[in-house]
């Protein structure tokens, strides 16, 4: 088993930017794969981002180029770097782990409680 505590939600004005951190424990090998999807009410939960333990990263496309996803294998710890952010970004964010990224971008094994991001125009 893997377990993920999530920090660094919150409130912010368009323009602003925020960090998410995820810490994952237990069983550290189903974690080599990490990262955060995000869902609002009415809508599908949608990948944002995930880095392997090599550090590969993959973005989704509505993210590119204002969010970056970065790691501490000491830590067990992940990033994500929300930059120029707007109403369009409001969601709760989850991180999620699984031992691959094929199979995390589909539906990952395991999940945090997940942290709310409010973005104000």
């Amino acid at each position: 088993q893997v377990q993920l505590a999530e920090s660094g939600g919150g409130s912010v004005q368009a323009g602003g930017s925020l960090r998410l951190s995820c810490t994952a424990s237990g069983n550290i090998r189903g974690a080599t794969c990490m990262g955060w999807f995000r869902q609002t009410p009415g809508k599908a939960r949608e990948g944002v981002a995930s880095i392997d333990s090599g550090g590969a990263t993959r973005y989704a496309d509505s993210v590119k180029g204002r969010f970056t996803i970065s790691r501490d294998n000491a830590k067990n710890t992940v990033y994500l770097q929300m930059n120029s952010l707007t109403p369009e970004d409001t969601a709760m964010y989850q991180c999620g782990a699984d031992r691959w990224c094929q199979q995390w971008w589909l539906l990952p094994n395991y999940w945090g409680q997940g942290t709310q991001v409010t973005v104000s125009s």
